[in-house]
């Protein structure tokens, strides 16, 4: 095997095609548990994928994370607010005893066993510690632009580091200053774990966290409009929001289902006629789109932020107009128009974990040299 000595920070170390990797997790929830929305799938699907690139990885994630099959480090602490939250203006702020701290301290104490330390984690202490660290930090930005000091230390890490910064779509980079030298590196999924379903059943799907940002009220509204069950699937973050759907739609034909594992949603959503999306915000990328044309169901969706990069208009779904209801309950007539065979073929084609494997190497190798 060729190997090759390439300098970072004053440190001489070896990079051979086989890389040992530490992938730090999100700090807003244990992996399993729901809160930290798609990051929890991406990590694993990114573990996954790595691995059988022949890589080795270990995954560093807060206490009572499962993640079955990939080696895991738990780290107690108590957990982060999820920036989605706060206003532009909001002070970078940790928690006593936070996890996210204590994440990046047990990180430093162990840089010296790996080539290169993934982040997944949206909270400015990761970034700035970029420089601080003798091992290579790559930063995988799950979210566009939220607040200003979180902006700052982004465009200072891109500047001083290049290749440093990776997103999930070109719309989400569009949202910082340093677009045009994000790596782009989308998703990607086992799609052995979908089952494509031919024939849909009587009801919509909307799928993700329960909160406002996630605009839920208009999939409610549309899919009354439409006259057309909805079956909701996710964690209730905001239970205000919650309550206050449930007071301001009490005779919609909605029902909620939970969280479900991965096996449970796919079994679920892949009978569905759709897949509603309808982010208030730019959403980086849009995991459950992909997890739905897995199954072959047609995903309508607002056309910003990454569900535009990945919805093929009028062949694997619609986009619609931002924020009309009546956009997306004229889409829902329209469904009879999309194949769904076509869905699966679109999965396979681009958002493969072998696809992805490939994208996360290439970047790798930029940064390490």
């Amino acid at each position: 095997m060729r190997y090759w000595n390439l300098v970072f920070s004053s440190r001489i170390f070896p990079v051979s095609n086989s890389l040992n990797l530490l992938l730090v997790s999100t700090p807003v929830g244990p992996l399993g548990s729901g809160l930290g929305g798609g990051v929890e799938l991406t990590v694993r699907n990114i573990a996954i994928a790595l691995l059988q690139k022949g890589h080795r990885v270990t995954v560093l994630a807060p206490a009572t994370s499962a993640l079955e099959g990939i080696p895991l480090i738990c780290i107690p602490g108590n957990l982060q607010t999820t920036a989605q939250t706060e206003g532009r203006d909001a002070p970078v702020m940790l928690p006593e005893d936070s996890v996210l701290g204590n994440l990046w301290d047990h990180a430093r104490q162990i840089q010296s066993d790996y080539d290169l330390i993934l982040n997944f984690a949206y909270d400015w202490l990761p970034f700035y510690l970029t420089a601080f660290f003798t091992t290579p930090l790559a930063h995988l930005v799950s979210m566009g632009s939220l607040t200003n000091a979180t902006d700052r230390i982004l465009a200072q890490v891109a500047d001083r580091f290049p290749h440093a910064l990776g997103v999930h779509s070109l719309a989400q980079a569009a949202t910082f200053s340093w677009a045009s030298t994000a790596e782009n590196v989308k998703n990607g999924f086992d799609l052995s774990q979908y089952e494509f379903c031919p024939t849909a059943g009587d009801y919509v799907a909307w799928v993700g966290r329960i909160s406002p940002e996630k605009g839920l009220q208009d999939a409610i509204a549309a899919a009354t409009a439409a006259q057309v069950r909805l079956k909701i699937f996710g964690v209730i973050q905001d239970w205000d929001y919650w309550e206050k759907l449930l007071l301001q739609y009490p005779e919609a034909p909605f029902e909620y289902c939970g969280f479900l594992s991965t096996q449970e949603l796919q079994q679920a959503l892949g009978q569905a006629q759709a897949l509603l999306m309808t982010p208030h915000w730019v959403e980086a990328f849009g995991n459950v789109a992909i997890e739905a044309m897995a199954c072959g169901v047609p995903v309508i969706a607002y056309q910003r932020g990454g569900p535009a990069e990945i919805v093929n208009h009028g062949v694997t779904g619609w986009l619609v107009e931002p924020d009309s209801v009546p956009a997306l309950a004229n889409a829902l007539r329209n469904l009879g128009q999309i194949d769904r065979s076509a869905c699966r073929l679109h999965a396979e084609t681009e958002y493969s974990l072998d696809a992805m494997g490939d994208r996360l190497g290439a970047w790798f190798g930029k940064l390490l040299a």
